[in-house]
């Protein structure tokens, strides 16, 4: 671990450059490139490792999710007229084709825009939601707007039952509350906030950040379980034992940015704290590395995929712990984003066909070298790239006047 902050600081500084240039220079292109339906509408995702087209089938959130990503690059970046086309794109698509008579969202369609399964995932209208606000923002489209808001007050109504008639769970078995659903939540709220009223936002992001340490924070442990009794404490089955570093990770810079924005500052400290515990819990003390998932008792997880290494986990971690830098110049948070920088660099990005690699067995060698499919898309290595880079510029700048210590 680091000892003192500011050498190294200065070089993951640097880093920011390398961010950007890996972003506007190779992960962009090969998307702008590859992805765009210019016939049917939408975006290819399912793309080899070179970028060619193995399927032409069309996964909702990967097509929302790539609206936000090239709405968010005009948006913030620079308004460049093809970054708005290619975000059209897609907008114009799931308008069209997109959702179901109740209003929510297909999970698949066909190339041609004709639903291949129901709307059953919530997270589906969550992503659809993200998409249509970045876009309306980025197209000045009161329409985009209007279809953004409606569904967020969907994802609202669907909360207590995501699935609704089409769980195959018993009603009332064994009633888990999801990490996930807070975190795309939070989400929701970092992108759409301001189309909220501002004491409607500001009191879910709040009552979202204080559930996430409270409910989801193991007491002893100090990470975050997947899924616990709507009663609290834990349950001691194959879900409530689950542990996901990736998604730990990412809700918590979540909330930390939301925590900034809304008045939570007091709850940075352990926000950075509960990073810290994610990262060395989850760590491959053997290969390197984030594993998956895990099981908090130590017993076989309930997934085969457990061991494997997965680009989005790299690429939220990467974000994680940039922000947490940031907001405390922690000599320990800076040596864990180095940590996961560094592998990231050595496994996962394609130097000869650009992107990165999604799956890595545990000794980190490609499973498959593709480079986008129905849950890899266009949309955590930009967003992580874009956000990091932000957030190493404002550390190297001394913008944060009063850095805070991890809380314990």
């Amino acid at each position: 671990m680091a000892t003192t902050s500011e050498p190294d600081g200065g070089a993951a500084a640097g880093l920011s450059r390398t961010y950007r240039d890996a972003l506007l220079n190779d992960v962009i292109p090969f998307w702008q490139n590859h992805s765009p339906d210019r016939e049917c509408g939408g975006y290819f995702t399912c793309l080899d490792r070179a970028g060619a087209v193995f399927d032409t089938d069309k996964f909702l959130w990967l097509q929302a999710r790539q609206v936000w990503t090239f709405a968010h690059l005009y948006n913030t970046v620079e308004p460049r007229k093809d970054w708005l086309e290619t975000a059209q794109l897609g907008a114009d698509f799931l308008a069209a084709h997109g959702r179901a008579e109740n209003g929510s969202f297909y999970y698949a369609l066909t190339r041609e825009g004709r639903p291949l399964s129901q709307p059953w995932n919530i997270f589906t209208d969550a992503f659809a939601a993200m998409g249509f606000a970045e876009y309306g923002r980025a197209a000045r489209d009161p329409l985009a707007v209007e279809i953004a808001l409606r569904t967020y007050r969907l994802f609202e109504k669907r909360k207590t039952s995501p699935k609704g008639r089409f769980s195959k769970s018993v009603p009332g078995a064994r009633p888990l509350e999801s990490l996930a659903l807070r975190m795309i939540h939070l989400n929701l709220l970092l992108v759409m906030g301001d189309l909220l009223e501002e004491a409607e936002a500001r009191n879910t992001a709040i009552a979202l950040i204080d559930d996430v340490l409270t409910r989801f924070r193991h007491p002893g442990l100090g990470i975050l379980l997947e899924n616990v009794p709507a009663g609290g404490g834990v349950s001691d089955t194959f879900e409530g034992r689950m542990v996901n570093p990736g998604h730990g990770l990412e809700v918590l810079w979540m909330a930390l940015a939301a925590a900034e924005r809304w008045g939570r500052a007091d709850a940075i400290p352990l926000l950075v704290r509960s990073m810290l515990s994610v990262a060395e819990y989850g760590w491959d003390r053997e290969y390197g590395g984030l594993l998956y998932r895990l099981d908090i008792l130590g017993k076989p997880p309930m997934q085969i995929e457990w061991d494997r290494k997965m680009w989005w986990v790299f690429a939220e971690a990467i974000l994680a712990f940039s922000m947490a830098y940031e907001h405390t110049r922690s000599p320990e948070c800076l040596a864990w984003f180095r940590r996961f920088h560094d592998y990231t660099w050595a496994h996962f990005v394609d130097p000869q066909y650009g992107e990165w690699y999604g799956y890595l067995n545990r000794e980190g060698r490609p499973l498959l070298d593709l480079k986008g499919n129905r849950w890899k898309g266009c949309y955590h290595v930009p967003r992580a790239l874009l956000e990091s880079a932000r957030a190493l510029d404002r550390s190297h700048e001394g913008s944060r006047r009063n850095p805070q210590a991890p809380g314990r």
